[in-house]
């Protein structure tokens, strides 16, 4: 619509002129003495505006001329820029393939030519990191921190990175520090950091990164039980020697992170510390909801000697209601009818037990008992059978 609005417009100038020009008896004189010359105020119009367009023509001319050398020399500033920009796109494409000389190689050269100054250093010192090249790697790093002050978190992230790849966990953490002290803590520093300190065995700051990480959804809930268990399971390892702090310990150790594994670990660590076994046990066996029940628990909880052992008793049946066919639960409970001189329901469970599965350990118990018992032929028969599962 704006297009024929403006050829209408031209058509009507065009026409307007006309009529103007059919109309016009002016005229305009020139003297030159002794000339005189007299032109049609048409004809002069026609020959100003030649004359403007003339001008304008040749002045052009002489300013494109004179411009040319300054043109020619943009014109190759702009080739060999859009040459550099093509090398530095070559250097990161070639570092996510894999092809880490040739991208050490490119990235050198986009460097050179100014491209992006600090990411082509960047660029670098991760190929050469990926070769092996330390001395390079350091050197591109520093380059990288020198050229561009913009790179400076990216430098740093970077840093960290290497760092721990190259298990030098001290010095990423001295690098993520500098990082969350410009940055803050995101998540990208933080799973960086967690890196770090499993290699450290900062254990409880392992903890604290994992539950803050867990809560911003930044790791799978699967891999988020996995390092809580592993520093859990560190932690204890690392207190087995002093009861009191280990109690201690346990006792903050948050309900949901009472993995079985961390359970087992405490329960063999606080040997001889019978009472605290205990609570451990009938807490991680009471909740079992079916895929966590945990046999090896019922044996030690078999052995514990201290405490009340009726109302031990009567839990560890409560819990073969549930593991009829837990040939270990009632191996333990024989063990614990046993020490309580039950002697006939100490034979049944045991007896069970071989009924399940023929263990060594349960040959040996009831051999005992019937040894208590005097029936020397019956623990004969059951030495016997002992010998024979272990040689096998």
């Amino acid at each position: 619509m704006r297009g024929l609005f403006w050829i209408l417009a031209l058509f009507a100038l065009a026409v307007l002129l006309a009529l103007g020009a059919q109309l016009n008896d002016g005229y305009v004189l020139l003297v030159f003495p002794p000339w005189r010359v007299e032109l049609s105020l048409n004809l002069f119009g026609l020959a100003l505006v030649l004359l403007f367009a003339v001008l304008y023509g040749v002045s052009r001319g002489i300013a494109q001329t004179l411009a040319l050398p300054r043109r020619a020399a943009e014109y190759r500033a702009r080739r060999q820029r859009e040459k550099a920009s093509l090398v530095f796109q070559d250097a990161v494409r070639l570092l996510f393939e894999g092809r880490f000389g040739q991208a050490l190689k490119k990235a050198a050269a986009a460097h050179a030519a100014g491209t992006a100054p600090g990411l082509s250093a960047l660029i670098a010192a991760r190929a050469a990191q990926r070769m092996r090249e330390s001395g390079k790697q350091r050197d591109w790093m520093e380059r990288a921190k020198a050229d561009d002050p913009r790179t400076e978190a990216a430098t740093l992230m970077l840093e960290a990175e290497m760092m721990n790849e190259a298990r030098c966990f001290d010095e990423a953490l001295l690098a993520l520090e500098k990082l969350q002290a410009r940055q803050g803590r995101h998540i990208a520093p933080l799973r960086l950091e967690l890196r770090a300190r499993q290699g450290t065995g900062d254990w409880d700051g392992v903890l604290k990164l994992v539950r803050q990480l867990a809560k911003r959804a930044a790791l799978a809930p699967e891999v988020v039980r996995e390092i809580k268990t592993q520093a859990h399971l560190a932690n204890i390892a690392r207190a087995a020697g002093d009861a009191r702090q280990l109690t201690t310990y346990l006792r903050n150790l948050p309900d949901e992170e009472r993995d079985r594994r961390v359970v087992l670990a405490a329960v063999r660590a606080l040997a001889g510390a019978d009472g605290e076994v205990q609570q451990l046990i009938e807490t991680a066996l009471d909740d079992d909801n079916g895929d966590s029940w945990q046999s090896e628990l019922a044996a030690i909880y078999g052995r514990l000697s201290g405490g009340d052992q009726t109302a031990r008793l009567a839990r560890a049946e409560h819990w073969l209601l549930r593991h009829a066919d837990d040939a270990i639960l009632l191996l333990a409970l024989g063990r614990m009818c046993g020490r309580q001189r039950l002697w006939g329901k100490a034979e049944n469970y045991l007896d069970a037990s071989l009924a399940v599965a023929a263990r060594s350990e349960t040959h040996l118990e009831l051999a005992r008992l019937f040894e208590q018992l005097q029936r020397q032929d019956d623990a004969n028969r059951h030495y016997r059978a002992s010998a024979l599962l272990d040689v096998r």
